[in-house]
């Protein structure tokens, strides 16, 4: 169990972080969509198609490794919580169309990089 926990905690630290600089060095390129956000979410969707094909592949990978990468690394990358309240500013601001593409980027973008992701490692396999 402790060393489950570790493994999350310290993966989850890991994309945190990343996600963190990403909004340092992306979210003053365009002020009115918050590009940091968006580039976590949609590397962490191309992430998760490609590690859970990599991780079925190689069903002998330890739990911890699974732990670390999907729900701790991974976990702390993508963020659902600060997607929402972007959105929320947006629509508060009156920019109702521009909150509706930011939610369509996140949405559309995360599933079709979930499949590239998927189809990713089948092709370098």
């Amino acid at each position: 169990m402790l060393s489950s926990i570790l493994a999350i905690s310290a993966g989850a630290s890991l994309g945190a972080v990343l996600r963190w600089l990403l909004s340092l060095g992306l979210n003053a390129v365009w002020a009115t969509m918050p590009l940091g956000t968006l580039a976590a979410n949609l590397i962490g969707a191309y992430l998760v198609g490609f590690l859970m094909s990599l991780l079925e592949a190689h069903a002998g990978m330890s739990a911890e490794w699974k732990l670390f990468l999907i729900t701790g690394f991974l976990g702390g990358l993508t963020t659902f919580s600060t997607f929402s309240a972007e959105v929320v500013a947006i629509l508060q601001s009156g920019a109702y169309v521009r909150a509706f593409a930011t939610v369509a980027l996140h949405l559309l973008g995360s599933l079709a990089l979930t499949i590239l992701g998927i189809a990713s490692y089948q092709w370098l396999k």
